[in-house]
């Protein structure tokens, strides 16, 4: 069940907000009542009440903006039990002072905004002499490492106990929650109103991460990185999930660089049996990999993991998306050599996908040269692999079959950029940009003006998406439905 934190100032946009969340099938809400400017009228937020309700009044310590004092505070929670709230939610420290009356159940809370600390089982124990109905623990996350802690001491409590952890660390922990047998996790009523750092929409625990359908059963995947959030993965595995009946959920999980194998470890605790990989973590993942597969090795670097017989496999499904890409984009177009081999290819960057496009491109034939911003790497790629490199300065002067650009150059917000001039462009040239985001780039715009034919990241991120997807689950991916998620998903976003 997902509880959902509503939070107004008045009492009629309290109703009405409640009214609303009712209509979106909303199963309990909790009804912030410190948010309002003047006392509560409880009754009147009791009375006719269209879905069960948890009241809570959070002082200002506890992060909370009630301004009344400590005594008219208490009174409120105390008046909500009087008034046959379905759930009162009740800081420890106050529990005792609280009596038990008629049906309300206690939430008999410990909120901890700085960390989670070491002590998480005592502060449990502690709790289960409060006379709770439900314990609920929540804290911030300084470190991935935190959710597996927190997630761990729910999974053995005795009391029905909501845990999870607070910030952009804690995703994972408010999700999967629901596979310690939590009886609800929190979610917000809107991007808005965040009641909790790192507070995620109903609509995204809901729709998104299908939280009520998790199980202890319930596969778990998820894409690392930092940073992370702005990520399309989960929205295009969760939608494949949905689409094909498969029980999994996958999340966004945002790892440091110097956390990067700790994390993994205590991830592997938590059920995860398989990774996206992205930036900066592509090649590091290849010290954790038990088995790295022979693209994985010669491009230096990995974007999956995905575990077998409990051993960490690592391989790069961008190398064959790459490929798949181009070709499709040479057939489309009728190019009159409709291969790789012996194609002229400039590559524009250095970074992961750099190195995957130039390992795929030289293993298929191709005569290839890299640029990029920042001269050592890109001569320190081209001297690993054998090929060219040439000044970024330079990179139009290079007469070239196939152009592809693996810099950021281009992507939302600045989408008036180009890391390729119009004028080096002419109609011979295929131009591949790995920038999904949006998928019609300035540079892309550039050669279709020209009349170069055209290949767009959006095709090769669902196709190393697809792949990735049949690792995970062993089942044919949805391609075409991915596509459109991913397409619609970018539309919303623009308007």
């Amino acid at each position: 069940m997902i509880c959902v934190s509503l939070g107004r100032t008045r009492h009629s946009a309290f109703l009405e907000g409640h009214r609303q969340l009712a209509e979106e099938k909303a199963e309990l809400v909790e009804l912030r009542v410190d948010w309002m400017r003047r006392r509560p009228d409880i009754g009147r937020l009791l009375k006719d009440r269209p879905t069960p309700v948890v009241v809570t009044c959070r002082r200002k310590e506890d992060r909370g903006l009630w301004m009344g004092t400590e005594d008219q505070r208490r009174a409120v929670l105390r008046e909500a039990i009087i008034g046959g709230a379905e759930y009162v939610d009740i800081e420890e420290d106050i529990a005792k002072s609280i009596p038990r009356y008629g049906q309300t159940k206690r939430i008999v809370s410990y909120h901890n905004f700085d960390e989670t600390p070491s002590e998480l089982y005592d502060i449990y124990e502690r709790m289960t002499q409060c006379d709770p109905d439900i314990i609920k623990i929540v804290t911030m996350a300084n470190s991935p490492s935190d959710n597996a802690r927190i997630l761990e001491m729910a999974e053995a409590a005795s009391i029905p106990t909501v845990a999870f952890c607070m910030g952009e660390f804690g995703l994972p922990s408010r999700i999967l929650c629901a596979r310690t047998g939590a009886p609800f996790t929190y979610a917000g009523f809107s991007r808005e109103r965040e009641m909790a750092p790192g507070q995620i929409t109903f609509a995204e625990v809901r729709n998104l991460y299908r939280f009520n359908k998790i199980t202890k059963n319930t596969k778990v995947f998820g894409v690392i990185g930092d940073p992370i959030a702005h990520s399309k993965s989960p929205l295009l595995h969760n939608a494949a999930f949905r689409k094909i009946g498969f029980d999994g959920v996958y999340l966004p999980v945002r790892i440091p660089a110097d956390q990067l194998q700790k994390s993994l470890k205590e991830f592997e605790k938590l059920g995860f049996t398989g990774f996206s990989v992205t930036i900066p973590h592509k090649e590091a993942v290849l010290d954790f990999a038990d088995i790295p597969d022979v693209q994985s090795d010669l491009i230096g670097a990995a974007n999956t993991l995905f575990k077998v017989n409990n051993e960490w496999h690592a391989t790069n499904t961008d190398y064959d998306a790459i490929v798949e890409t181009i070709t499709e984009a040479m057939l489309a177009a009728k190019m009159e050599q409709q291969t790789l081999k012996d194609k002229r290819v400039v590559v524009l960057g250095a970074g992961g996908v750099a190195r995957a496009a130039v390992c795929a491109m030289q293993q298929h034939g191709a005569a290839v040269v890299v640029t990029n911003r920042t001269r050592n790497r890109a001569k320190a790629l081209a001297e690993e692999v054998g090929c060219r490199t040439t000044p970024w300065e330079n990179r139009g002067a290079e007469q070239c079959d196939v152009l592809i650009n693996c810099t950021s150059v281009g992507m939302h917000p600045k989408v008036n950029e180009t890391p390729y001039e119009q004028h080096w462009l002419n109609e011979s040239m295929l131009v591949f940009d790995t920038v999904y985001t949006p998928e019609n780039t300035l540079l892309l715009k550039h050669a279709r003006l020209r009349g170069c034919p055209t290949a767009s990241g959006m095709e090769m991120f669902v196709r190393q998406a697809a792949r990735q997807f049949k690792l995970f689950t062993g089942q044919e991916p949805p391609i075409e439905y991915m596509m459109e998620t991913l397409r619609r998903s970018l539309s919303a976003t623009r308007t």
